[in-house]
């Protein structure tokens, strides 16, 4: 057995090891060498597993000959010996930029066509090198630590047993498994941030500073990550976070997080809560200064009334 592919299909194994016998594992397959391979291992794997075995692929509709390209893709799954084979059709919006709109309607539609047939998982194909190109992107958005920490290996039903393979491997498994990848033209449109970061600055970092980079940028996402969780832990235990004395008392990172959890439990939408806004609220509190109330999304406000903080 060649390694990447036995590497692969190790990967499968551990990420499924705690489901029960007959349970439904769906892999999103996109048709590029990272889903294919994952499809393809999946397919082997799942027989000696006792598990069922099906496929979900999503056609964005942004793309001339994308619903053609979708068909193939299912006919692909079918041939490996998957079932069932799913075709999820969306309707891509603008909120957040053209990647993150077609991410979130992408997401949406696996979690919808889970429920349909009752999976309990959803393997996605995202590798080592997309976790290094996630932990630079937030590095160049000035994002926190949670961003930071990348994609979790696991988030409810969503699992992502490539994060420790990189994509040089996929794409020998593929070899190996005679599948043709489908190279999606927008994985190297300049347009993209992430393709940007793919085609120039992971490369120009990989000459100057050698190849294991990716590799540390997924340690530091993981160690990031324990840190992050260890933070929200903490702020989800205080006891009133609306409270100045108690606020007061905590690190800067506890409080802030303390703030932000009192603020979405207010009523204020958490996708459009930004960091902007929770140090505003937190001048309340560290500069404070009479100052009137601070304007949140949701149409709510947050003031400071004597030794409280409220939203309304």
């Amino acid at each position: 057995m060649e390694p990447a592919v036995a590497a692969i299909r190790a990967a499968v194994r551990e990420s499924v090891d705690d489901l029960d016998p007959g349970a439904l594992v769906l892999v999103a397959v996109s048709g590029g060498a990272d889903s294919l391979a994952l499809a393809a291992a999946l397919a082997q794997e799942a027989a000696r597993l006792e598990l069922r075995a099906g496929a979900v692929t999503v056609d964005h509709g942004l793309q001339d000959g994308s619903p053609e390209r979708a068909a193939d893709v299912a006919t692909t799954c079918a041939e490996l010996g998957l079932d069932p084979v799913l075709v999820e059709t969306v309707e891509v919006g603008d909120e957040g930029g053209p990647e993150a709109a077609a991410r979130d309607a992408r997401y949406a539609a696996l979690e919808a066509a889970a429920d349909r047939v009752g999976a309990a998982a959803v393997l996605l194909g995202h590798t080592l090198d997309d976790q290094a190109e996630t932990v630079l992107l937030g590095l160049a958005r000035g994002s926190g630590a949670r961003s930071l920490s990348g994609m979790p290996v696991r988030r409810d039903r969503l699992r992502r047993p490539l994060l420790s393979i990189r994509r040089v491997d996929t794409n020998e498994a593929c070899q190996a498994f005679d599948l043709v990848p489908w190279a999606d033209p927008h994985n190297s449109d300049p347009a993209y941030a992430r393709a940007r970061v793919r085609q120039e600055v992971l490369p120009a970092m990989l000459d100057a500073l050698g190849d294991g980079i990716p590799e540390a940028l997924a340690r530091t996402a993981a160690l990031l990550r324990d840190d992050a969780d260890a933070l929200d832990e903490w702020a989800a235990g205080v006891a009133d976070p609306c409270e100045i004395a108690e606020l007061s008392q905590l690190p800067a990172a506890v409080r802030r997080r303390a703030l932000r959890n009192a603020a979405v439990a207010a009523g204020v939408p958490s996708g459009q809560l930004t960091l902007n806004h929770v140090l505003e609220i937190d001048k309340l509190l560290t500069h404070w200064h009479g100052q009137g109330a601070i304007s949140l999304p949701g149409g709510l406000v947050a003031e400071r009334a004597y030794d409280r903080l409220t939203f309304r």
